[in-house]
């Protein structure tokens, strides 16, 4: 028979109230609290302890306290991640995140989700889908990625977003829902940048 665990894995329903769950999660939470509160100048002592519950990061990252996630071993996060303040992760699937992505405060990244049916709701019962975040990606503040969404590659979320389906590559895409306003083309290149004195 499986355990919770295993079926929280493989997105079929399980009950977070499980005690191995709860522990797994405590674990978790502690560790945010000491990452959290650790002093600022502490850069390599505060990401040593972070990177000890993440799945797996690489060795270029940046994680603006304060963070909070639900297990940590579901967060994959690839090279050159940066996250501002108030990263939320709920990681009861997998968070895949590719190199060089950048996320702005207050984002939030759910897999978590629980049934519509209030009975079963009730009753405890929760499932979880993962999320995939391609390379180059740029979220805005204040944006909520919801559980199966998969985000492509140099692709830019709008702040304020709530992302309830895939995202394609290569586009500029906000809303609530989220939806593609455009593909990004080769004048992006200059944007910004244009007449201004910045070499």
């Amino acid at each position: 028979m499986a355990s919770e665990k295993e079926k929280m894995l493989s997105e079929q329903a399980y009950k977070a109230s499980d005690k191995d769950l709860f522990d797994e999660r405590l674990h978790a939470q502690k560790t945010c609290f000491d990452f959290n509160n650790s002093s600022p100048e502490l850069i390599t002592e505060r990401h040593d302890l972070i990177r000890r519950v993440l799945g797996s990061v690489s060795s270029e990252f940046y994680i603006q306290p304060p963070f909070q996630c639900d297990y940590g071993y579901n967060i994959h996060l690839g090279n050159h991640f940066y996250s501002n303040y108030n990263l939320t992760i709920l990681d009861c699937a997998e968070v895949r995140i590719g190199d060089h992505v950048m996320i702005a405060p207050n984002v939030s990244i759910f897999t978590a989700g629980h049934p519509i049916d209030a009975k079963k709701r009730n009753e405890e019962w929760e499932y979880a889908i993962p999320v995939t975040i391609g390379n180059n990606v740029w979220i805005g503040g204040n944006s909520v990625i919801n559980p199966g969404v998969s985000i492509g590659d140099n692709t830019v979320i709008g702040s304020g977003s709530v992302v309830t389906r895939n995202i394609p590559s290569n586009v500029i895409a906000a809303g609530n829902p989220c939806k593609v306003i455009r593909e990004i083309t080769k004048a992006d290149e200059d944007f910004y940048f244009k007449d201004r004195r910045f070499k």
